[in-house]
Parts: C-alpha cells; structure tokens; sequence
C-alpha cells in the first residue's frame, strides 16, 4: 500500500489515469537538445555506411585469389631521391587529428562565449580540412595519372583495389568536403554574433560531425594503409 500511494503521488491523477495522461504528453525524456539529437542519428546512420563499406572491403581483400598491392609501395612518393613510403599518408593523418584540437578549443571557447577565438578556431579548423582534401586530390592524381589505377582496372595487383579504394577514401572525402562548409557558415554566424543571445550549442553540434569524420579516417587509415 505504501508502494502504491508512492507511485500514485507522483502523477496528478491517481492510478492508470496518472499514467496515461503523463505518457500520452509532449514532455522530454532526456534533456538532450533536438539539433544535437539529429546530429547523433545522422551519424548513426553514417557509421552504418562506412561499417558496411569497409566490411565489404575486407570481404573482397581477404577472398581475393589476386595478390593485393603493398601499400608502403603504392603509396610512398620519391622527395630529394629518397623513397618515402606513407609519408603523404601520415602527414594528412597529422592533420586531420589537429583539427580535431582545435574543433575541440573551438567549442570550450564557445561555451565561455568567446566570440573570437571561437571563431578562429573554427576558421583554423576548415583550413586544415581544406589541405587534407587537396592532399588527397594530390593522392588521387598520382594514383591515375602515375601509376595507372582504375575503378575498374588495376595494374598493381587486385583490380578490386582501386573500386575500394576510390569508392572509401572518396566518400570519406566528400563528407571531409561538406565538414569545412558547414565549418565555414557556422564560424561566420559565429563572427557575426547570432548565437550570442541563443548560445552557442550549434558550435558543439558541427564539433560532433567533424570528430566522427576524425574518427572514420582512423579505421580507413588502418584497414588501407597499415594493412
């Protein structure tokens, strides 16, 4: 009886009537703002994409009766006459994992309101994302153009390699690409102060996507480059 008449105060109406009316209302469960809760199904939704690319990457790799290409070959460039193998790879992986410091500054700063160093930031933040995608062009170019691979043909082994290659690192490019956009129009509402009176809790929202970008990079750099 004690149980009950706890459970009953804590509704207006007594009984199943309590439960109903207070189920049946518009309230939030969690207090979790709705642009950062969209922000987190998109990216559920994303890391259900990228979970099955690679998965398939690793399906036709390992099945592959074709010798695969090493990558410390394919991907090393000659600098002053000395091979260098992944050392474009392990530059663009530099500084996309900076870019998430700054990303990370970026929203610390704007909790505190700082308007301007928020915004630098933010700025700092897309120029490094910038230079990842033009590096990654620059790795592309010399992929086709030097070393002949195709979506659909390949000259160094598997000719599956260059369709999942192309296919990952593009998509990922792409989502890098629309990151520094987003970043740009975010940093310039930013600038121009109109997050001062609502907060700037969109700062924190562009912070998620650009980290799961961050993120993704990793497991593309582990399962391309380092296997």
């Amino acid at each position: 009886m004690q149980q009950s008449a706890l459970i009953d105060s804590a509704y207006d109406k007594p009984g199943h009537p309590g439960i109903i009316d207070d189920w049946s209302a518009d309230k939030q469960t969690f207090p979790v703002p709705w642009g950062k809760a969209m922000m987190w199904i998109f990216l559920l939704s994303d890391i259900f994409i990228f979970s099955i690319f690679l998965t398939g990457y690793m399906t036709v790799r390992m099945s592959n009766p074709v010798d695969w290409p090493i990558a410390s070959e394919v991907f090393a460039l000659t600098i002053f006459g000395y091979n260098m193998p992944l050392i474009l790879i392990a530059i663009m992986t530099f500084i996309l994992i900076t870019s998430s410091g700054t990303m990370a500054l970026a929203v610390n700063y704007g909790y505190r309101g700082d308007k301007k160093k928020t915004t630098i930031l933010m700025v700092v933040t897309a120029i490094l994302g910038a230079s990842f995608v033009g590096m990654q062009a620059f790795e592309w170019t010399h992929l086709i153009v030097d070393l002949g691979v195709r979506p659909w043909s390949n000259p160094l082994g598997a000719p599956q390699f260059g369709s999942t290659f192309f296919m990952i690192t593009g998509f990922h490019g792409l989502h890098v690409t629309i990151g520094v956009i987003y970043l740009g129009i975010v940093a310039f509402k930013v600038w121009r102060g109109d997050y001062e009176e609502r907060g700037y809790e969109i700062v924190e929202i562009a912070g998620l996507y650009w980290h799961f970008v961050d993120l993704v990079w990793v497991f593309i750099f582990a399962f391309f480059y380092l296997w």
